[in-house]
């Protein structure tokens, strides 16, 4: 006999699901299988496919990752679903191009490495994984035909990318149309009774529903959320915009990077990236409708709860004591790393200087950061592209707000 789960009540399961959430499509069958699993006392088998093309992972990463979680809490089965042969596909959603596909290897190695870093939000004890190379791999010519047979082109090209793609004459490839199947094939082996996903992947979950139907299996329900906006308050939150706040980032880092964000953005931190209650996020948005309360207060707080998240609570208190030092203070971190030059190097110019030590990928964005006033040496701010300097004793090199290094010459 089964074990008996100690199921919420479907209220209560409903406020927690709701929580940050998009759209719910359809609520009223979830309510459904949420009562019948209590009935039953079977949990509901939550499908997250994660892209093993982004090993790295990001607060926005963490969004959908964290409601994962929370069904975790209730209950219910966490599935995720290392897209290691749908990485060799590449899905564009929300791109104007095809995305470049992976080997088998790379999508292996990327998915493990996703694992690791989605561990700091999962259960890891009770998540369930599985790779869809498992089924998919195992698919023969004429099963691919057979499964293609089951959804339209038309249909297909409702998707938004694609259709944008068509209109303005933009290649699309046959593999990325069977992109959206592969997903689909997906959400019919493993039973999925839910699938999340952000709001760019709303189609492809639909299409999950439409092949479930085919297969005889009753339809997920999909549940997506918001994409969170990055640290520039404009673009989705991307390591290729540098606007992103990195799970296995330094303490210093995550603290200093939240305190970079827009004030508009702090109550959709709040709510779609730390844990904090619902009746304290009430709190939350009062605070900053009131004039008096300075949202750099409320900010700090958010800053605090991040590095708690993916650090320590002590660990947290010491990363804000170590910014205000830093920029309150005017002093320097606690600890700066070290660059000890070659004897024979006596000076050298300031954008090779700062290409040398990794503050800049190139001279040209060497460039820009002097240009923009962000480079000092000493405290001394940087002016002249052309500057030399000279590498005798010690010196801290700044660039940008947080990056310091401490300079050793002979």
């Amino acid at each position: 006999m089964n074990k008996k789960i100690l199921f919420p009540p479907v209220t209560e399961q409903m406020d927690l699901i709701k929580r940050g959430t998009f759209e719910i499509i359809p609520e009223e069958e979830l309510v459904q299988k949420l009562e019948k699993s209590i009935k039953e006392n079977i949990p509901l088998n939550i499908k997250l496919g994660c892209d093993p093309t982004r090993p790295d992972l990001h607060l926005g990463h963490s969004v959908v990752l964290r409601k994962l979680a929370q069904f975790q809490s209730i209950g219910h089965t966490a599935i995720l679903i290392i897209g290691d042969f749908t990485g060799m596909i590449g899905d564009p959603s929300g791109r104007n191009s095809s995305r470049p596909p992976l080997s088998f290897e790379e999508a292996r190695e990327n998915g493990k490495t996703y694992f690791e870093q989605a561990s700091k939000i999962l259960d890891k004890e009770k998540t369930r994984i599985v790779y869809n190379s498992e089924w998919l791999g195992k698919m023969t010519f004429e099963d691919v035909i057979k499964l293609s047979s089951k959804y339209t082109v038309a249909r297909m090209l409702e998707r938004d990318d694609f259709t944008k793609r068509y209109k303005n004459g933009i290649p699309i490839s046959m593999h990325e149309i069977l992109y959206p199947l592969a997903q689909a094939m997906d959400s019919v082996a493993i039973k999925s009774d839910v699938e999340l996903g952000g709001t760019d992947q709303k189609f492809n979950l639909l299409v999950g529903r439409d092949i479930q139907r085919e297969f005889g299996l009753p339809p997920q329900v999909i549940l997506t959320l918001p994409l969170l906006l990055g640290t520039d308050g404009v673009e989705k939150m991307s390591k290729s915009l540098d606007n992103y706040i990195g799970i296995n980032e330094t303490p210093r880092e995550i603290y200093g990077k939240t305190l970079s964000i827009p004030d508009e953005l702090i109550y959709q931190y709040f709510e779609l990236t730390t844990n904090v209650p619902n009746n304290e996020l009430q709190s939350i948005r009062q605070d900053l409708s009131n004039k008096s309360v300075n949202p750099r207060d409320i900010k700090r707080s958010l800053a605090r709860k991040l590095v708690e998240l993916y650090h320590s609570q002590d660990v947290a208190f010491e990363a804000e004591k170590e910014f205000d030092n830093i920029f309150v203070k005017k002093g320097l971190p606690d600890e700066i790393a070290e660059f000890r030059f070659d004897s024979n190097l006596h000076e050298m110019d300031i954008l090779d200087l700062i290409v040398m030590v990794q503050f800049a990928p190139s001279r040209g964005e060497a460039r820009r950061l002097v240009s923009q006033g962000g480079v000092t040496i000493d405290n001394e701010k940087i002016t002249d592209i052309k500057q030399m300097v000279t590498l005798q004793g010690t010196k801290i090199l700044k660039v940008g707000k947080r990056n310091f290094i401490k300079l050793i010459g002979k």
